[in-house]
């Protein structure tokens, strides 16, 4: 390991590693560290020798000679130096920024990987990212992407898509960066998602049927070519269930002595209990049992459960006069039914299984009627009071709330 005032002549001169050499370190005496490497293929670097924080010896490179000046790399050196000495390391962060990965390569590894061990929807989640945010900020690192490409990605889906569907996509993209915080990915200290505004969706409307319109849809069932259709919609409206987790129902999961269906697999990736109602374990016993198949509502023709089943469904609703009626709209009209029946808020949530109140808070309007009701249980006589004079502490009281 020679040791030598380090000229740029001398960097620049040929033959510098002996032939019986693979390599050969040349220690610039001028400053304490830097060295230069020399291959025996005549590749020439600069490196920086030092002690890391903890006490260990640390070689890094610094630059290619054929690159950078001599003159440059001291000055590089010292400051880099300079800045070990005050307890940085440059070094080090480096190394972190090429530790943070791009998004497309923290959705491979990372996020999907992680959402396909409990979220049953985890190939939405996949199709959304895959079609409308990678190919604009894949190749992206995740420090680099700001709230502004975002905007970007989500203006461009909102221009073919309804407000639904991009908030559904402003939902997602933040859950991904919130799942990078939380597993302290490199690079990473903000959400870029953190503020955008979900697009307002003024056409939304929760459709609910009446229990007329419930009558003519059962009757249009009956005449359906596809005999199970009948018994699907039907257990949709007696359970408010989401439509995959009545196709996938089994029949162990059904426990007719404790009026209670377990639903193992479903939107939140807990375990949900459905109460069962009259109607619903009527309706069981009067669903057709194929042999050796576990499922409640299978197709016929494979005893599997169904992977859709919109064209009957289509005509059997346009036949009922209710082309615009969805399947979800079965859940809302359970909700519904609940609520005219003096079931409260709180009751809906627990039933319909929603994580959240204020999802269920949609329902509130329709609990309006109830709410009069019993404001009207009061016992006041209010006619009285007209003939007689309030007392003067009831009426500043009055006075008082009312500031």
């Amino acid at each position: 390991m020679p040791r030598k005032l380090l000229t740029q002549h001398f960097v620049q001169s040929s033959n510098l590693c002996p032939a019986h050499l693979s390599k050969v370190d040349y220690f610039d005496t001028k400053v304490t560290g830097l060295l230069l490497k020399v291959l025996k293929s005549g590749r020439k670097s600069y490196y920086l020798r030092f002690q890391d924080g903890r006490g260990r010896k640390q070689e890094k490179k610094l630059g290619g000679a054929d690159v950078v000046t001599l003159s440059e790399i001291r000055q590089h050196a010292i400051e880099q130096k300079a800045a070990l000495a005050m307890g940085q390391d440059p070094f080090e962060d480096k190394k972190l920024l090429k530790d943070v990965p791009t998004l497309s390569a923290f959705v491979d590894t990372s996020y999907l990987p992680h959402i396909k061990t409990y979220k049953r929807s985890w190939v939405t989640d996949e199709s959304l990212l895959r079609n409308h945010v990678l190919p604009a900020l894949g190749h992206f690192y995740l420090d680099q992407i700001t709230r502004r490409h975002l905007v970007d990605v989500f203006s461009t889906h909102r221009e073919t898509h309804k407000p639904g569907s991009t908030n559904r996509l402003i939902v997602l993209v933040r859950f991904v960066f919130n799942c990078a915080l939380r597993w302290e990915v490199h690079g990473l200290h903000k959400n870029p998602a953190n503020g955008i505004k979900l697009v307002p969706d003024n056409a939304r409307l929760e459709r609910f049927l009446s229990k007329e319109e419930a009558h003519h849809l059962l009757s249009a069932l009956m005449l359906s070519e596809n005999k199970m259709l009948r018994y699907i919609i039907a257990g949709l409206l007696l359970t408010g269930a989401r439509k995959r987790e009545l196709l996938d129902a089994k029949w162990k999961d059904f426990d007719l002595e404790k009026r209670i269906w377990t639903v193992q697999f479903n939107k939140s990736g807990k375990p949900r209990y459905i109460p069962l109602s009259d109607g619903m374990i009527t309706l069981l016993s009067e669903i057709p049992r194929f042999e050796h198949c576990e499922w409640v509502f299978p197709n016929p023709a494979t005893l599997k459960p169904y992977v859709h089943f919109f064209r009957s469904w289509d005509t059997a609703r346009k036949r009922a006069g209710l082309p615009d009626l969805r399947i979800h709209d079965l859940r809302h009209t359970f909700a519904s039914f609940l609520i005219n029946s003096k079931r409260s808020l709180y009751e809906v949530q627990r039933i319909l299984g929603h994580a959240e109140s204020k999802t269920t808070q949609r329902y509130a309007h329709l609990s309006q009627d109830s709410l009069l009701e019993a404001a009207a249980t009061v016992p006041l006589d209010v006619a009285t009071l007209s003939h007689r004079e309030m007392p003067s502490d009831v009426s500043d009281m009055v006075l008082i709330e009312a500031r």
